[in-house]
């Protein structure tokens, strides 16, 4: 069976879903139209799905012909709070943009669902479609989970595929695959640093949190530098730092805001105990404290070796094995993929397909950001031939 010719023959279909839910991005875990519109595509494919996340997650199930394991396919379909610039004449004018490809991961995983239900009589076992919201802010994919996505039938793999241009190194048209580790946890810290208020011209009388505050950056990364093996990667970054009213007052209090980042549970686990314990140790030297709070948000997401190996097989099939790179380096940016991928072994891909806006490559989280459609055959692709291999 021809797997690329087939998702061809819905190429148009899948455009035109893109281009529709481009036109109507919406933000984090509210996503009441583009929620509807999937509903309505997928009730016009005649496939079985429910409702999670106060309506805006969406669970397709697919019968195959026999009874078999559960495959399940993940697209995230919300936007950014970013005002687009593209030109586009679909484009969106609500303020919101589609500026990360999610529109496009709808619409393959759509593209996937009309061509497996047409075929459902070849699988031997059942297709779960995750239409996950959130996954830019808040995370849409553990919610799902706690409410039983995973679940009735249980699914044992999961894949997804990341569009546009987040990897560069990888050339336009090409996959990139990776073994382990792919992408790292994503976590936010907030230290509000105390101390005590007073004139300017009498440092004495002041315990100065903006002091603490300069002592405290500097000495997070050690934690990096002299904690970590050099081959943990770990990154580390204070990325506000507020406080202060006048250029003559001492304030009694400082704010720091950053982002951990991580490979290694571990790891992850130990820099946000030491955070704690250098940024208190160092306040409370200089006669203040420091309150952390930290937000374990995504965890890193790991693909499963196996599974991986499988599907690289599965792609040579569709792209070939000069379109396949195998990223030696995992990206240090976050998704929330990770949680499927903690509940059943699978894999997560790079799909490369930007496209230039006057003459230029925009990366991802861009006002002119872009991506072809014309590699939405091949996505759904892989997606499909993955689904047929597995469940054979």
């Amino acid at each position: 069976m021809d797997i690329l010719n087939l998702t061809k023959n819905v190429e148009e279909d899948m455009i035109k879903w893109r281009r529709d839910l481009h036109r109507i991005p919406e933000l984090g875990l509210d996503l009441p139209k583009t929620s509807a519109y999937v509903q309505g595509v997928l009730d016009e494919l005649g496939i079985e799905y429910k409702t999670l996340v106060n309506g805006n997650a969406i669970v397709g199930l697919i019968h195959g012909g026999e009874e078999g394991p559960v495959m399940a396919l993940r697209a995230d379909m919300d936007a950014l709070p970013i005002k687009e610039e593209t030109g586009l004449e679909f484009a969106s004018d609500n303020g919101k943009m589609h500026a990360c490809g999610h529109d496009g991961h709808t619409a393959m995983l759509l593209g996937a669902a009309k061509v497996l239900q047409e075929n459902r009589n070849l699988i031997k076992g059942k297709v779960k479609l995750l239409f996950q919201p959130g996954e830019e802010y808040p995370g849409g994919a553990l919610p799902m989970i706690e409410e039983g996505a995973m679940e009735d039938p249980k699914v044992d793999a999961v894949m997804g595929i990341h569009n546009g241009h987040i990897f560069p190194e990888i050339p336009k048209g090409m996959i990139g695959i990776k073994y382990g580790p792919m992408m790292a946890s994503m976590d936010r810290i907030l230290l509000k640093i105390k101390g005590k208020g007073a004139h300017g011209a009498y440092p004495h009388d002041s315990i100065d949190p903006i002091s603490m505050s300069f002592q405290i950056g500097t000495a997070l990364q050690t934690l990096v530098s002299r904690e970590t093996k050099p081959v943990d990667p770990v990154v580390l970054s204070i990325c506000r730092i507020e406080g202060g009213f006048n250029q003559n007052i001492i304030p009694g209090m400082v704010e720091m805001e950053g982002t951990v980042r991580t490979l290694n549970r571990e790891t992850r686990s130990r820099i946000a105990r030491r955070i704690e314990e250098v940024s208190k140790g160092i306040a409370q030297s200089m006669r203040g404290d420091a309150e952390l709070t930290y937000d374990f948000k995504y965890p890193p997401l790991i693909n499963d070796e196996e599974f991986t190996k499988f599907f690289r097989e599965v792609a040579v099939k569709v792209v070939g094995e000069d379109k396949i790179l195998e990223m030696k380096e995992p990206v240090m940016g976050g998704e929330d993929m990770a949680y499927f991928l903690e509940k059943a072994p699978g894999t997560f891909i790079f799909l490369n397909n930007p496209k230039e806006i006057e003459g230029a490559i925009y990366p991802h989280h861009n006002s002119k950001f872009d991506i072809d459609e014309s590699y939405f055959k091949v996505g759904a692709a892989l997606f499909v031939q993955t689904v047929f291999d597995y469940l054979k």
